[in-house]
């Protein structure tokens, strides 16, 4: 398989930042349940637009949503990318990056040289932490006032998932598990490997993790890695996909596929389904392909490679397959095209008022071609009888600066213990809280 255009126009576009080039629709056509597919535009630049990460200057934060009070959970973090609550009330924050060495950026090429450049950009350019940290608010006032590293050395964390007396953390290259005590501030046993997970390129490495109900399957999200299945489809085995493990035995299996760069997953309990915040293709202009959330089906085939967005046919893509694009499934929710949707939370036992009672919480990190910029901000969608009802909802905004600058990326959102959301912002390397309005401002 191969894709047409691709790596060199894309590193050429990223080594100048050049293009000009803007959007013809506004970003909510790209919203909703049947958004806006404009043709694709192959431009031999595709549009690179990454805005400059500069962190927050002093006495500059997001802005909450009117009704709704955000103080800074925690702060001085080091690319804080996910959140996991437990239930007696810690937070646990996955402190990750891209893993090193890497096969994408660390190539001489000119593709390994575009990489590097974007993400240290972006902010992504700091090596990772490779841990998790604790953070404990004991006194209920909004803000963490212990920290501690509850585990170290790890490769690449990201998500994480309690059942029992067991935590479970999926790396970049394998889903491990440690005893866990109640209140425990640190584990000081070794991880145990359970079961292998795609690595090598790492184009996308996070890991994403949920568990079932009942704790016996584990569900781990991996990302393509390529856009469009650049390097052949035999790199991207297991792969733009959600792969569910057994947790006692570690046999695993695709669950769904075809899901370019599957992230944030959530139960949604009226239903039972399994959601999943999708990041789409790049490359077909600024306002295609929506990334977009959808409910999972067991064994169902979401497009990737070959179409988007159900069955619109990504024509860059060869040889073409028609049979699978008559097996794609068409997403349930657009979330905006190139709005980097990745954290995904249900609301259910939220305090932020009714209007956020149902629904999901989006943390989207924001868009690195697309002009004018999308994304960076936090968004909620309703639900009604277990499916998105009405338009995203703008919950955390400011990010980008008046001049165009990404002052923080949202990345992880989770509710905690006291229904506040808290929002991961790798960018601002801190951990913000919202809360209903009339809590005391930090």
């Amino acid at each position: 398989m191969k894709a047409a255009g691709g790596v060199l126009t894309l590193a050429a576009a990223a080594m100048s930042v050049a293009c000009g080039c803007s959007s013809n629709q506004p970003i909510e056509q790209g919203f909703g349940p049947d958004p806006r597919l404009p043709p694709p535009d192959e431009s031999a630049i595709p549009v690179v637009h990454v805005p400059v990460a500069t962190g927050w200057p002093s006495g500059a934060r997001p802005q909450a949503a009117p009704g709704l009070t955000l103080t800074q959970f925690a702060g001085g973090l080091e690319h804080p990318r996910w959140v996991y609550v437990l239930p007696n009330g810690d937070v646990l924050v996955a402190e990750s990056n891209r893993p090193v060495p890497s096969k994408e950026i660390d190539s001489k090429g000119l593709e390994g040289r575009a990489m590097k450049y974007l993400m240290k950009r972006a902010g992504a350019g700091v090596p990772s932490a490779d841990r998790i940290t604790l953070l404990r608010d004991a006194d209920g006032d909004g803000v963490a006032e212990t920290r501690s590293t509850f585990l170290a050395e790890l490769t690449s964390p990201f998500g994480m998932a309690l059942v029992g007396d067991t935590f479970y953390v999926a790396n970049a290259d394998a889903l491990v598990r440690i005893p866990y005590q109640t209140g425990a501030q640190s584990l000081q046993s070794r991880p145990v490997k359970i079961a292998p997970l795609p690595a090598g390129r790492n184009h996308h490495w996070t890991k994403s993790l949920v568990a079932s109900k009942d704790g016996r399957k584990l569900y781990v999200g991996v990302g393509s890695n390529s856009n469009i299945a650049d390097h052949g489809m035999a790199e991207e085995e297991n792969r733009a996909a959600i792969l569910e493990i057994d947790a006692a035995t570690g046999a695993t299996r695709v669950f769904a596929s075809g899901l370019r760069n599957p992230v944030g997953m959530a139960w949604e309990p009226q239903t039972g389904a399994l959601w999943a915040a999708v990041n789409e293709r790049d490359e077909l202009g600024n306002d295609l392909v929506p990334d977009y959330m959808t409910s999972v089906k067991d064994g169902g085939f979401y497009g990737w490679p070959w179409s988007y967005y159900g069955q619109n046919v990504d024509e860059r893509v060869e040889p073409a397959n028609p049979a699978m694009v008559a097996k794609a499934i068409k997403p349930d929710y657009a979330l905006g095209a190139h709005t980097g949707s990745l954290g995904l939370a249900w609301s259910g036992g939220n305090t932020l008022g009714a209007q956020y009672a149902q629904g999901m919480f989006i943390g989207q990190h924001g868009s690195w071609n697309r002009r004018p910029a999308s994304g960076y901000k936090v968004i909620f969608v309703p639900f009604r009888n277990g499916q998105p009802q009405g338009g995203p909802q703008d919950v955390l905004t400011g990010f980008l600066s008046d001049d165009g600058k990404a002052q923080g990326r949202p990345v992880g959102v989770a509710i905690d213990a006291r229904g506040g959301l808290l929002v991961a912002d790798d960018v601002g390397n801190v951990i913000w809280r919202i809360s209903a309005a009339g809590g005391a401002q930090k």
